[in-house]
């Protein structure tokens, strides 16, 4: 009697099962693009691009493989993996920071005090740059005296004399920027406490 499509398909699936069950091969199975369904001991590759099952040798589903990814979907699959790794390392390191951040500053107190340091510093340094100034403002009245001999006719001042008046002039230049860099340092360091506060404020739960 001849056997119908479906009749020949479930046979050659009973067979395939009994086949691997003798063997103990996989079994994969699948509806194809065209509408077939086609069973291999291994992956199908009219399936690739749809999912495929693997039967236990009794039939049973074992698991299902999904469609393998074209180069554009793994590129895609990829980078989203890539994202979401950068994600996560970044919220550890955050994480991290703020770990750190509460226990150098527990309270207020801790981060006002830390911050005068830091600006006391600062404050110290621009001090000594400034009396530097002032000394070389001294010297430089000196030279300047000791130049007025020689008004009448610059050229005949000594080359010491010469020297000594634009290394004072180069090193007031030098001290006052000095004095300048470390104002934009005060700066600096009141920007760094200010976003650090607004953040331990969160972590303290205060406002």
């Amino acid at each position: 009697m001849p056997y119908s499509m479906l009749q020949i398909t479930s046979i050659g699936m009973l067979c395939g099962a009994w086949c691997a069950q003798a063997y103990g091969q996989a079994i994969f199975t699948c509806v194809d693009s065209k509408g077939r369904r086609l069973t291999a001991d291994r992956p199908i590759a009219e399936c690739m691009d749809r999912e495929q099952r693997e039967l236990n040798p009794s039939g049973t589903i074992k698991r299902k493989v999904g469609p393998s990814l074209t180069a554009q979907e793994r590129v895609a699959v990829e980078e989203g993996a890539r994202k979401a790794a950068e994600e996560k390392s970044r919220a550890d390191d955050e994480k991290r920071r703020d770990r750190a951040l509460i226990s150098r500053y527990p309270n207020r107190a801790a981060h006002d005090k830390e911050r005068a340091a830091a600006l006391r510093v600062a404050d110290d340094v621009s001090a000594t740059a400034a009396r530097r100034v002032a000394e070389l403002a001294q010297q430089r009245k000196t030279l300047d005296g000791e130049f007025e001999f020689y008004k009448a006719d610059p050229s005949k001042a000594p080359p010491r004399l010469k020297r000594e008046m634009e290394d004072n002039q180069r090193m007031q230049g030098e001290q006052k920027r000095f004095i300048a860099d470390q104002a934009g340092e005060k700066q600096r360091v009141n920007k760094r406490f200010d976003e650090e506060l607004k953040r331990l404020k969160q972590l303290w739960g205060t406002s």
